[in-house]
């Protein structure tokens, strides 16, 4: 590159002419500030290093070339790019809204970028997009994810990973433990009257599922009430709508779903069958998604703390990647009962 002297001394590069397409360089942004291009580069990697007069010129040229950082560059001298990936089993799913936005607050606040991706509950999608994503980020979210354990132990022996509402021994997990929640809700429904419940479950290699059954059984055994399960289905609202028929060929007065979405499904289609929600059956669901109080009646649910649960796995998998905290962490974050309108008494006989 042609260098051109300054009564300074400080080299200053011979203007060139770019292209519209052309991105703009610590260079360019140098000479438009007139500083030293490696003084824009401490600016940008590391603020507080300069002047707070230098760093707003530095920052102000920057906006007016609308200069974007090559994260990949920036990584050839460190290692890391400062992004961290995150990867949902349904994006469509409203319970991911918060986790996401829970994990990009406390990504920015970090100076991190966020990456997304999506495996649509399968398993072996995750896992592609698991592997490709540890090529580029510094650690990796898991949230709800279908791998098997030792899938799940193997990519966090290359980086750091951290799985939200799952237990995998040896990996950082946060998860929203189901027994408060369900504790209040199965002795809500034990005073309204109910003697039979049934769990319409998930994904069956959904390990929450498995927790949510376990936790419900126990706490009806407690209060004498018998509780069955329905097959697992898509979390979906039509899944609870193909959970219909067998709930109506149960003896159920009450009704757990997965999720809320199936729980809104079930509703539906029940309510399309004429049965009336709560007078005949009732229904809760897990997390109080956004529009869970939307229906007719509103549901009554299990709230999960999404947002937190984003902001607790993001500040995880980065203490774990910086050395601030052990691999295999694990954090519970409690949940809620809350009531609406379509829990009520037992159906008379």
């Amino acid at each position: 590159m042609t260098e051109m002297s300054t009564p300074g001394g400080v080299g200053k590069r011979a203007s060139r002419p770019k292209t519209a397409k052309a991105a703009a360089t610590i260079y360019d942004i140098a000479e438009l500030a007139g500083v030293n291009p490696s003084t824009v580069s401490r600016a940008l990697s590391k603020p507080g290093r300069v002047s707070a007069k230098t760093q707003q010129k530095i920052m102000d040229a920057a906006e007016e070339l609308n200069y974007q950082v090559n994260i990949f560059a920036r990584a050839l001298p460190t290692g890391r790019t400062q992004t961290v990936g995150l990867i949902v089993s349904d994006i469509t799913n409203p319970a991911f809204f918060d986790i996401i936005r829970g994990a990009e607050t406390a990504a920015s606040a970090r100076n991190y970028t966020l990456m997304l991706a999506e495996s649509t509950e399968s398993a072996d999608h995750e896992l592609t997009a698991a592997r490709r994503m540890l090529t580029t980020v510094d650690a990796l979210i898991l949230a709800s994810p279908r791998l098997a354990d030792e899938d799940i132990q193997q990519l966090a022996a290359k980086k750091p990973v951290v799985v939200t509402n799952r237990r995998v021994d040896g990996v950082g997990s946060v998860v929203a433990d189901t027994e408060a929640g369900v504790a209040d809700a199965v002795r809500h429904l034990a005073d309204m009257g109910h003697k039979s419940i049934a769990y319409v479950a998930g994904p069956e290699r959904s390990w929450m599922s498995t927790r949510r059954w376990e936790t419900i059984k126990a706490r009806c055994e407690w209060h004498g009430i018998a509780v069955s399960t329905v097959a697992s289905g898509a979390p979906t609202v039509e899944g609870g709508r193909h959970a219909a028929a067998a709930v109506r060929g149960g003896a159920a007065t009450a009704v757990f779903c997965y999720n809320d979405l199936m729980a809104i499904g079930l509703m539906r289609e029940l309510q399309s069958a004429g049965i009336r929600i709560p007078a005949e059956l009732s229904i809760l669901g897990f997390d109080n998604i956004f529009g869970s109080d939307f229906t007719t009646p509103p549901l009554s649910t299990i709230k999960s703390p999404l947002h937190e649960l984003g902001v607790a796995a993001l500040t995880m998998v980065l203490d774990e990647s910086s050395g601030e905290a052990v691999q295999g962490s694990g954090s519970t974050l409690s949940t809620e009962l809350i009531l609406r309108g379509s829990t009520g008494a037992v159906p008379e006989a």
